[in-house]
């Protein structure tokens, strides 16, 4: 039978805590709240007014409500106004020292059967555990900043642990309207494990300057659909938490993916801490302000274009669902749009397809029926490569195979004019493999579109060591006549989006592959803890599961990292022939 708890304390009114005693108070609990020394109790206590001004502003609580909530919550300096609860949540600051103090003081003062858990973050829950006389009675219970917003809570279970103990706290999680996920005690739980080694990639793909901040951050916020860019994601959270968390995560698992990157320790040094200092990735226009203002390294808005040839017709080769969709996009700007595919048969399914998006658009009420007509008639269909004699810029779009994007710019090398530009979208394999089948490479450059490119704002340009500058411009001036987001980086496996992506992705393959959770746990905590649009196992099963295998070996062979090397549950899977939901089974059985 679950337990149930009437008087629950919380030691620590930090932001978190105070916001976890406000959580328990609004669930009709008793709680106690205990600081330190009157200073910082008066702080919690502020903490929680604000909280609760700002949902009586709302709506959210009537002044009754609130008058009742406050009324639940004694608040004290004593740890001996604990002694009567039945279960004591601690939340001060990450400190291993500290936290086992405190847990040998709440042991010898509370009942035997009283629950303790802990909000750590990235500390072993093992280690505090063992301070006490009854490690089989404590748990990891991590709530996420801001708690009364944040519904995930991870429990954490210990091997000494009661599993009725962790079955209590999961129900009574629930209770409080939270979503709880149950993991074993690992370096950053499922989250913060996931998340930190993300950012972290991140970090290092900046501090090598392979992209600039704000392409890093618009790359994942328009590529994935995630609610912040990485690295302002890192400002918010604060550096110097994210250094203790990738700290301490490393110095448990030893894996080098989550050493912290050089500059992170030395902006910590040098007090560059995020939104709170008001300097950290960014520059904000005060402490604690989220307005981000120019600063030395913010990009110019002119110039990006300077210097672009002129481009008035398009040549797009490939007759695949990307390919059609690059099609519309240029089309629906006002570009002249010649495609070429393989057979008559084809022509005609890509004209179909276009009709169709068009049509639909227009029933939306998204496209005026001219505009519609408009662009069908910019479109020309042919099967004939020397159609695209006289483009200004031809967009290759056939399948992820070298040797046949090789053929092709080979082909495209005799047929298309001096001065067209030639792009590829391929989102894995190397651009500069592609110019080198042609006599003109520095008229090369990677257009990689994301799917479907109707919809997608994302469009990664990628110049090679040999791409000219005017033709890096023309890719620039293109995408903003397209009405897309431009980014820049080098060319290297994955670019930016999928280097950061699908590391992250293998690392919860591994994870799932230990058994540390379920692909519903991680996923969960991936979407409800982190925001994510979708967890990544259903990512990957959208995706495709031999797509993803096939970028992630890219990956590994480029950079030779052993933590990119492919989970072999994804290569097992593949084997199989489980490859996602196009095939009806991937992590997932599909109808």
């Amino acid at each position: 039978m679950t337990r149930q708890f009437t008087r629950v304390g919380v030691v620590g009114l930090g932001t978190m805590g105070a916001g976890i005693v406000e959580v328990l108070a609004r669930q009709g609990l008793d709680v106690v709240g205990v600081e330190r020394d009157d200073a910082t109790l008066a702080r919690g206590r502020a903490h929680l007014d604000a909280s609760t001004a700002r949902a009586l502003k709302r709506g959210k609580l009537t002044e009754a409500e609130r008058d009742e909530l406050v009324g639940r919550i004694t608040f004290t300096t004593a740890l001996d106004d604990l002694k009567d609860t039945e279960l004591v949540i601690e939340a001060v600051p990450e400190s291993l020292e500290l936290k086992r103090s405190i847990f040998g003081a709440l042991d010898a003062i509370t009942a035997s059967d009283t629950i303790l858990a802990t909000n750590t973050s990235s500390l072993s829950v093992t280690e505090i555990s063992v301070a006490t006389g009854r490690p089989s009675r404590v748990v990891g219970m991590h709530f996420f900043n801001p708690a009364p917003v944040l519904k995930l809570v991870e429990i954490v279970g210990t091997v000494v642990a009661d599993q009725q103990v962790v079955a209590d706290v999961k129900d009574f999680a629930a209770q409080l309207g939270k979503t709880p996920v149950v993991v074993g005690d690992k370096a950053g739980f499922i989250a913060n494990a996931l998340l930190f080694g993300y950012l972290n990639h991140a970090v290092s793909m900046y501090e090598t300057r392979y992209a600039s901040r704000e392409d890093i951050d618009a790359s994942m916020r328009l590529g994935c659909g995630y609610p912040m860019g990485p690295l302002a994601l890192l400002d918010l959270i604060g550096l110097d938490t994210a250094f203790e968390i990738l700290d301490t995560m490393y110095r448990q698992s030893r894996d080098r993916l989550h050493a912290p990157s050089p500059i992170l320790k030395q902006m910590v040094t040098a007090g560059l801490l995020g939104r709170k200092t008001g300097r950290g990735f960014y520059t904000y226009e005060a402490k604690n302000s989220p307005v981000v203002v120019p600063d030395a390294l913010t990009p110019a808005d002119a110039g990006a274009d300077e210097g672009a040839r002129p481009v008035a017709k398009v040549g797009v080769v490939g007759s695949g669902t990307m390919a059609t969709g690059i099609v519309e996009v240029f089309a629906k700007a006002g570009y002249e749009t010649v495609f070429v595919a393989r057979g008559e048969a084809k022509v005609a399914k890509v004209r179909g397809a276009l009709e169709r998006s068009l049509d639909k658009a227009v029933a939306r009420g998204k496209l005026a029926q001219e505009d519609r007509d408009a662009a069908l008639g910019r479109v020309t269909g042919t099967t004939d490569m020397d159609d695209l004699a006289d483009v200004d810029l031809v967009v290759e779009a056939v399948v992820e195979d070298l040797s046949v994007k090789q053929a092709l710019f080979g082909a495209l090398d005799e047929i298309v004019k001096p001065g067209a530009v030639l792009a590829t979208t391929t989102s894995s394999l190397p651009v500069i493999d592609c110019a080198a089948a042609t006599r003109r490479p520095a008229d090369v450059v990677g257009l990689h579109f994301f799917n479907p490119a109707q919809v997608m704002r994302l469009v990664e340009v990628v110049a090679t060591v040999n791409t000219a500058e005017d033709v890096v411009a023309t890719a620039s001036a293109v995408c903003r006549k397209l009405g897309k987001h431009a980014v820049h980086c080098g060319d290297r496996a994955g670019f930016i989006v999928n280097a950061l992506l699908f590391p992250y992705l293998n690392d919860a393959v591994k994870m799932l592959e230990a058994h540390y959770a379920t692909a519903d746990d991680i996923d969960t905590a991936m979407k409800v803890g982190c925001g994510l649009p979708m967890g990544p196992f259903e990512l990957l099963d959208v995706v495709g599961l031999d797509v993803s295998l096939a970028i992630e070996q890219t990956l590994y062979r480029e950079f030779r990292e052993p933590g990119f090397a492919p989970a072999p549950l994804l290569e097992h899977l593949v084997t199989a022939g489980y490859l996602g939901r196009k095939t009806g089974r991937g992590f997932r059985v599909y109808a």
